[in-house]
């Protein structure tokens, strides 16, 4: 391709669970010597049926993935392996093998549904092979994790004690090192206990010590009686409409809470951040945020916001799911996030009325406006003590009246921390906060906020209030220490107390392991301190430092993910630079997960900030994971931001690359006419400057996409300009996978002994310098070869050692079309149930992939009959 178990015979095969089926045909059961025998294809029989799933579960990279199929494996038992035959027969070597692979998958499914967070069915799984186990230790040390995950501690320390007793009754030993661990784990609450459930529950945490809000409460709750008497087609929507800190936020978490439980099929919430200064969160974003959390992969999704709004209102279809949008600009902010048929309900908030909303989907308003004195009075007692407030009633008035307007934000803990900080003191740094504000004062509320949120500010030590500043200038959700440790300047070391000291005054949150964010009004605050207090210099100086910090780092992480890629001169980096850990694969591969919508942000940061270098740079760091995970909307939107960079540059060379790399992303996402457009472009201008490797490279991208739409005589054309140019240009990467290029599209030409002549010399090259992506290809290549001509043990060998390679590599979609192919090549040899095997694993591949080919792969299934 181009670059780019045993039989068992007789009683043991009843041991799994049986299918329904009618009763056996009387040509399947026939006399044999002195007793009977079935004669059953492996596909008639569970025990197949479960170990091609283990096969299946155990070889797949993807947790999720490996989980269902394990689990589809586990449901196929019904008990012991001849569980009502004699003791002689339970313990013939036959029966104990196949009980061994059951235990051995069970405690696989164990350790992958721990790290998934699915305690509860974990327990349900190893309750049933409990009893036939009950002395095995690990399955009772992973049983106790799942009982504890589960909330169930009681139960997994009663179970320890249970098997411990028994241990030393019938065995005279002590729990092995592994149970005792776990025990003692569970004992000081050391073990996970989260539990993950595949509906999505996105509320974040409600807001302690809410108070009022009862009029807004009471209409909230009447729309739950309206969605539930199911009159008219319409979803219910309600809009929370006031001004900036009002509590919007506050109510709508607060009353979805309470009414979770109503929607069985879980929630989903996304912070749109209408006002904020980096710009609203766009819809298709969220769109595509809330089909992730409803477990559409990546693969699988679809190119364009109208595709992706079908696809979220018809997974919605048929649900009864809340659904909290929050902070909203406007209706058409939203308008592609409502669902499409009743049985859910919609909070939105807003700054805006949203009278379009109103009007046009019939939702219901809910205005807010600021806290009456006796809700603000009261929620001062819940957060300061009931006493303490009842001691000064004047200060309470005053604070009252100066601040009722946020519930939400603002300072919880100074005035309770410090017991000789008295509310008269408070209420008089409050107008003093509010004098020396002045100059934001306008006919925004959030001047009012202005002044609660200094209280937690002031309180702060200067190395935190400065970093408080420089944060507003982040363009991303959240951050990492790395990150912020550049955009202060100071060694990393030197950022988690500082963090940690924002976080007890409630200005940053810690919301994952290790990654902060804050609210978008304290986002707004902190940039506009900057303004006011950090010098343009050093703001700027800042920023350049951020964006170094991704650009290098993802550069580093590029470069673990694909080492034979050529490199680019980046940008240098400044001093006070602080890069991420990514030495190896996974741990680059991890960093560009967690960072994924952080990096979309800032290369469009660096986009409006007239950052042009950082932004082709950066959109050229990422194109290896975007491209490898299936981002491929994402990877459209970098690249176009990137040709628009290299334009305003004007260096040719970086503009025909542009070119060419948006090519690529728009053939991954089928637009092939743009494709040609933009790599003829490409070709266009490379020749102009006489860049060789420019020509080359886009010779071989259209050599692919020429195969992929079927022009396999173009493509051979493609495939032997770029072996051409790369001998020109003497690259030996370049050229040994155009060698393998050239042979695959000789194969697809049906010129199977010139693809073999280029593959080996291909595998020569590429086993030379270590380039095994290209080794895997290229073994793919000469085994498609050897098939077409006749050879099926040749071509089994090869297909065979591509695949595990691509197994290696995590590459899923090499490894469908191998396994394809391999299971052509078991057919011409004959074996058929090796052919189904592997044309099954492929299947699987191919429909999570969402892949075409999956179609022509069911159909060699149905021809085996």
């Amino acid at each position: 391709m181009p670059e780019h178990g045993p039989d068992v015979r007789g009683a043991a095969a009843r041991a799994p669970r049986p299918r329904p089926r009618a009763a056996l045909p009387g040509d399947v059961i026939r006399l044999a010597g002195d007793g009977y025998a079935i004669d059953l294809d492996a596909a008639q029989l569970d025990l197949a049926q479960f170990q091609d799933l283990v096969e299946l579960g155990t070889g797949t990279p993807d947790p999720s993935t490996a989980v269902d199929l394990l689990d589809h494996a586990l449901r196929c038992w019904r008990g012991p392996v001849l569980g009502n035959a004699s003791p002689r027969l339970r313990s013939h070597p036959a029966a104990v093998a196949v009980g061994r692979q059951r235990l051995r998958a069970a405690l696989a499914y164990a350790d992958l549904a721990a790290d998934l967070g699915l305690h509860e069915a974990t327990v349900a799984r190893l309750q049933e092979l409990a009893p036939d186990e009950p002395l095995h230790e690990g399955l009772t040390a992973k049983l106790m994790v799942a009982l504890a995950g589960s909330g169930e501690r009681a139960a997994a320390l009663s179970l320890f004690a249970e098997v411990s007793r028994r241990l030393g009754d019938e065995l005279g030993v002590e729990p092995s090192a592994e149970l005792g661990d776990t025990h003692l784990r569970i004992l000081r609450q050391e073990q996970v206990v989260r539990r993950a459930d595949p509906r999505p529950r996105q509320l974040p945490a409600a807001v302690p010590s809410f108070t009022g809000r009862a009029t807004q409460l009471e209409r909230l709750d009447a729309l739950l009686a309206r969605e539930r008497s199911g009159h008219g087609t319409a979803v219910v929507i309600a809009t929370i409409d006031g001004s900036a800190g009002v509590g919007k936020t506050a109510l709508a978490v607060h009353w979805a809470h309470r009414a979770a439980h109503r929607f069985p099929d879980g929630q989903l919430y996304v912070n749109l951040r209408g006002f904020d200064p980096a710009g609203p969160v766009p819809a298709g974003e969220a769109v595509r945020g809330f089909l992730e959390a409803l477990h559409v992969p990546a693969q699988r999704m679809p190119v364009g916001l109208d595709a992706q709004t079908a696809l979220y209102r018809s997974l919605l279809a048929g649900r009864r799911m809340l659904v909290v949008l929050d902070n909203a600009r406007d209706a058409d902010h939203v308008r592609p996030l409502l669902p499409g048929s009743p049985g859910c309900l919609v909070i939105v908030t807003s700054r805006d009325q949203l009278a379009g909303l109103v009007a046009a989907e019939g939702a219901y308003p809910v205005p807010l406006d600021l806290l009456d004195p006796d809700d603000a009075a009261q929620l001062l007692a819940r957060r300061l003590g009931a006493d303490r407030v009842a001691a000064e009633p004047e200060a309470l008035a005053e604070i009252t009246r100066a601040c009722a307007a946020s519930p939400g934000p603002g300072d919880r803990g100074r005035a309770g921390r410090d017991a000789a900080h008295l509310l008269a003191a408070l209420a008089d740094e409050l107008r003093k906060a509010r004098g020396g504000l002045d100059a934001f004062s306008g006919a925004d509320p959030a001047t009012d906020l202005r002044a609660v949120f200094s209280w937690s500010y002031r309180s702060l030590s200067e190395p935190a209030s400065r970093l408080f500043r420089l944060l507003g200038l982040h363009p991303g959700a959240d951050l990492a220490v790395p990150a912020a440790a550049s955009l202060a300047g100071v060694p990393a070391t030197e950022v988690p107390p500082l963090l940690a000291e924002l976080g007890r005054a409630r200005l940053l949150a810690e919301h994952a392991p290790g990654r902060y964010a804050f609210h978008d009004l304290l986002r707004a605050y902190a940039a506009e301190l900057a303004a006011e207090t950090n010098p343009p210099a050093e703001r700027h100086a800042a920023l350049h430092r951020l964006l170094d910090h991704y650009l290098h780092t993802a550069y580093a992480a590029d470069a673990q993910l694909n080492p034979h890629r050529d490199k680019i001169a980046r940008t240098p980096a400044q001093p006070g630079l602080t890069l991420d850990e990514v030495g190896d694969q996974r741990q680059a591969l991890a960093w560009f997960t967690a960072e994924h919508a952080t990096l979309l942000a800032v290369i469009e940061r660096t986009a409006t900030a007239g950052c042009d270098t950082h932004t082709w740079q950066l959109a050229w760091a990422v194109t290896t994971y975007l491209e490898r995970q299936g981002h491929w909307h994402d990877w459209v939107g970098v690249q176009d931001l990137a040709l628009q960079a290299t334009r305003r540059l004007g260096r040719r060379g970086d503009v025909a690359d542009a070119y060419r790399r948006l090519a690529r992303a728009y053939a991954r996402v089928g637009r092939y006419i743009d494709a040609h457009v933009h790599y003829w472009r490409a070709l266009d201008i490379f020749g102009e400057v006489g860049d060789l490797l420019g020509l080359a490279n886009t010779h071989r991208n259209l050599a692919y996409m020429c195969g992929t739409q079927g022009h396999q005589r173009d493509a051979l054309y493609h495939a032997r300009k770029a072996l051409d140019l790369f001998r020109a240009a003497g690259h030996r990467v370049g050229e040994a996978n155009a060698l393998n290029n050239v042979g695959w599209y000789h194969a697809r030409n049906g010129e199977y002994v010139e693809a073999l002549e280029h593959c080996e010399q291909a595998l020569e090259l590429l086993r030379e310098i270590n380039d095994r992506p290209g080794v895997a290809a290229t073994l793919d290549s000469i085994g498609y070869a050897y098939h077409h001509l006749g050879r099926p043990p040749e071509a089994v060998a090869s297909f065979e050692r591509a695949l595990a390679m691509f197994r290696t590599a995590g590459d899923r979609s090499h490894e469908a079309g191998t396994l394809t192919h391999l299971g052509d090549a078991y057919r011409a040899a004959g074996e058929r149930e090796r052919a189904r095997r592997a044309w099954r694993q492929a299947l699987v591949l191919l429909e999570e992939l969402d892949q075409p080919e999956a179609d022509e792969v069911r159909a060699k299934l149905a021809g085996l009959g």
